[in-house]
């Protein structure tokens, strides 16, 4: 009976306020995972990427591969924190803490190189975006990516204007020839909102618009800004809730190092104990 007692005593050093703030965070974040690297798979299994691997020329550009991967190092962050945590498993503390520590490290190397390589930077995020204009209406995912960048995120058209969208084959104003009905156009995510619409942009605002006989006022149909100048006037307006948002990111993951190197401390005070 005392060497019970003096067992259970022993054991109520290892934190159970910490241990099970480890295992509720990172329960989220596994599940988290789960889902967001199931909507990647789910996305290329639509596209039947796995039985034709010649699309994925351009993987780093493909959204359903950047899922992938996103949901591919959450989970594995959020397993190694849940049950390192709940199996009281300094190994997997030590890999938990391991992967904190280099996933805020690659995002201070990206930020700090942000600032050094603007330039180089702004012409990488051009060329991909010119070549999501170039592969529209091939990839279902990127074609919902560059909408949604123009019609509600940006509010913007092409990477430096209207123009750019004659990279594309469907809208390029020699298509007109081979009976494009979007020759000389822009796709839809390009027209203007209006307040008095009830329903959804209409899919056909943007044909015709870029030809030389348009009857109407092309900037009160279609957004007149590329998406690069946009992209950087955004960034301007948000910049601190941007600042903020990094700042409170690095800090929640020190903290995640911390108590996971806490909870080790206090695992192996325990064990040590027991010899």
């Amino acid at each position: 009976m005392p060497g019970i007692r003096k067992y259970r005593r022993d054991t109520s050093e290892v934190s159970c306020c910490l241990k099970y703030v480890i295992f509720g965070v990172n329960v989220l974040f596994w599940f988290v995972g789960l889902i967001i690297l199931a909507v990647g798979i789910w996305a290329w299994m639509e596209k039947d990427t796995f039985n034709n691997l010649s699309r994925l020329t351009n993987i780093a550009l493909d959204p359903a591969f950047i899922l992938i991967c996103v949901g591919t190092i959450t989970f594995i962050i959020g397993f190694t924190g849940c049950v390192g945590a709940l199996r009281e498993n300094t190994c997997l503390l030590a890999c938990y803490a391991v992967f904190l520590a280099l996933l805020l490290l690659a995002e201070m190397t990206t930020g700090i190189l942000f600032f050094v390589f603007k330039d180089w930077i702004k012409q990488q995020a051009t060329s991909g975006f010119q070549s999501f204009i170039t592969h529209y209406r091939e990839d279902p995912d990127q074609q919902n990516l560059i909408d949604w960048i123009q019609g509600e995120w940006l509010q913007c058209c092409g990477v430096e204007g209207p123009r750019d969208w004659d990279r594309n084959a469907y809208f390029n104003c020699s298509s007109g020839a081979v009976g494009s009905r979007e020759a000389c156009g822009v796709p839809f995510s390009c027209c203007r909102s209006k307040p008095q619409d009830i329903i959804i942009k209409n899919k056909q605002c943007g044909y015709d618009v870029r030809k030389p006989t348009y009857s109407f006022d092309i900037a009160k149909i279609i957004y007149d800004k590329g998406c690069l100048e946009a992209a950087e006037e955004w960034f301007d307006r948000n910049l601190l809730i941007v600042a903020t948002s990094a700042v409170c990111t690095a800090f929640a993951q020190i903290l995640g190092i911390c108590f996971a190197q806490n909870l080790r401390a206090d695992i192996f005070a325990q064990k040590s104990k027991w010899h």
